[in-house]
């Protein structure tokens, strides 16, 4: 029999007529069901789900232990462009922060303040790495832009306005270039479609004919795009 554990599951009613399952990041199990239906029928649900919970179960458990807080120690990783490269402590007063194209390198007296130092490297470079790619990919598709701006959204990469300015979040410049450049495209289509219509897909499709891919890494990855 499958028992309910009240830490990890939880049960929501309404006046839906089907049952769903939903697991979020921390791990909790949301069952959303129809008023009326017994808890033997939903403990026969989970039973028959039990493979799928697991898996689900075990990728917050990988995506918890990935997405631990940076510690800013030597030899700790840090990605840029979607690779890893190390970082190295160095005994120097200037500049805060370095890259060589091979290593990291954050002068000791900036320690204390380390997280700051990276995330104000990493919006500078980011905003002149998206930049350059959006004006690029623009030239390329004949999408039209107003303007860019970078964003510290926390719950959406990106976003067109009504009036044209793209928008994309400072972290993308962590995840791998074809990435990045998917994400540009998608919001350069909206300039001409403004929902996620048939007809949004298929100019998206046109110039990123592998975006589904690109889109899958992105979900299944984007949590790591961060320190």
């Amino acid at each position: 029999k499958y028992r309910l554990c009240p830490h990890f599951i939880k049960v929501i009613r309404s006046r839906r007529r089907t049952i769903s399952l939903e697991i979020d990041q921390e791990g909790v199990l949301t069952v959303r069901a129809p008023y009326g239906l017994d808890r033997i029928t939903i403990n026969d649900v989970l039973r028959r789900h039990q493979p799928w919970i697991r898996k689900k179960r075990q990728e917050v458990q990988r995506r918890q232990k990935l997405s631990c807080p940076k510690k800013f120690e030597d030899g700790e990783n840090f990605l840029w462009l979607g690779r890893a490269y190390p970082l190295e402590i160095v005994k120097r007063n200037r500049p805060p922060l370095t890259f060589d194209g091979q290593k990291f390198e954050l002068a000791a007296p900036f320690l204390a303040s380390a997280r700051q130092v990276f995330e104000t490297w990493l919006k500078q470079q980011a905003r002149l790495y998206l930049t350059s790619r959006v004006a690029a990919i623009s030239r390329q598709t004949g999408l039209k832009y107003e303007k860019f701006r970078l964003s510290s959204a926390a719950t959406r990469w990106g976003s067109c306005s009504a009036r044209g300015t793209i928008s994309l979040v400072w972290r993308l410049i962590m995840a791998p270039s074809d990435i990045i450049d998917y994400l540009i495209v998608h919001e350069l289509a909206h300039t001409k479609e403004k929902n996620h219509s048939r007809a949004f897909w298929r100019l998206v499709e046109d110039f990123v004919p592998d975006y589904k891919e690109r889109r899958h890494w992105l979900r299944k990855n984007g949590f790591q795009l961060n320190f």
